[in-house]
């Protein structure tokens, strides 16, 4: 589907999920410009219209081009794309806020929550940007990149308190292959983003020490279970979490191999240090980043979430791999809920 008007995104940066939505954008009517700290990603993707770092082997289009200058990028843009890793969003955001325009939509694709502070990426925006709720969205959905590169369907959240910033984002990432929908529920959206990448954390490790398909639902469903626990008491809509931003993200995080969330804890599971495991993915792994942060803000809302207690129990060394099974298996039964 493309704008009556053309638009202008830029896109902070040129990552795997940065270059897919940027080709999305471009793909919609947009023109795109990609920010890279890197003067030999610009380079190539200006000249041979290919990103070598992620995607060496799908043409972008020709409406994307790539800079290293943010002010440059901004200029007259009329959506701000962010997708850089969570835990370094308030100190880059601060150097890039001054060349945001006036009327300048930001959309986040983070799935992660500060350390430090235990915010969301949204609340981040705001803080450092000084901008309204309004005027921030974001992007979540199950959306492997490298799918969505080669022009396989998927779809995806656009969450924003404001519901026609929401569909201006939405009417500029359809396309034939990526359909959005709107929600007002920023909450939902963002949590259940962040919480999934810990539960695919749970369901690598459980295949790595290959624990059977009946383990990975388990670990699933009760994921969902205390992914929604948070998010309503933090002010979400349960039916969010059944959605594309919820169980759609969730299953497809931790199903694919293209998951570096749930790649990385398979490798944990197949006996890595956390260490090891980091060097052997090679990309971020927000749910590694995370999870302390998600575990810290069930504590303060009084939510019980045994899987991500466990995790995180598991990557600060405090447990084997064999006692976080046994912690899982172990707890009192009660009813489903």
């Amino acid at each position: 589907m493309t704008q009556h008007r053309s638009a202008r995104a830029a896109v902070f940066s040129a990552g795997s999920w940065g270059t897919a939505v940027a080709k999305i954008m471009a793909d919609a009517g947009s023109d795109v410009v990609v920010h890279a700290r890197r003067s030999e990603i610009t380079d190539a993707i200006n000249t041979t219209h290919r990103n070598p770092g992620y995607f060496p082997d799908v043409e972008l289009p020709a409406a994307l081009a790539a800079t290293t200058d943010p002010a440059a990028a901004l200029d007259g843009a009329d959506f701000l794309v962010l997708s850089i890793p969570a835990q370094s969003l308030r100190s880059s955001l601060a150097a890039w806020a001054p060349h945001i325009g006036p009327a300048t939509v930001l959309v986040s694709l983070m799935k992660g929550i500060e350390r430090e502070t235990g915010k969301r990426a949204s609340e981040v925006i705001t803080e450092v940007t000084g901008l309204p709720a309004e005027r921030v969205a974001v992007l979540s959905g199950p959306n492997l990149a490298r799918e969505i590169m080669e022009g396989h369907p998927a779809a995806a959240t656009v969450a924003c308190p404001d519901e026609v910033a929401a569909v201006r984002v939405q009417q500029a990432c359809h396309t034939s292959y990526f359909r959005p929908y709107t929600s007002t529920d920023v909450i939902g959206c963002e949590l259940g983003g962040a919480v999934k990448n810990v539960i695919a954390l749970a369901v690598g490790i459980a295949s790595g020490m290959s624990l059977g398909d009946n383990a990975a639902a388990m670990l699933i469903t009760r994921g969902l279970a205390e992914t929604t626990r948070l998010a309503v008491a933090m002010g979400a809509h349960p039916a969010t979490l059944a959605g594309l931003a919820g169980l759609g993200d969730l299953v497809a995080t931790c199903s694919s191999p293209l998951s570096r969330n749930r790649t990385f804890g398979t490798h944990l599971g197949k006996g890595l240090s956390v260490e090891e495991a980091t060097a052997a993915t090679r990309q971020t792994t927000e749910g590694i980043k995370s999870a302390e942060a998600i575990l810290a803000l069930a504590h303060t809302h009084d939510v019980e979430m045994p899987i991500t207690d466990v995790i995180t129990a598991l990557l600060n060394g405090k447990v084997t791999l064999d006692e976080a099974t046994a912690a899982l298996m172990q707890r009192p039964p009660k009813p489903e809920r």
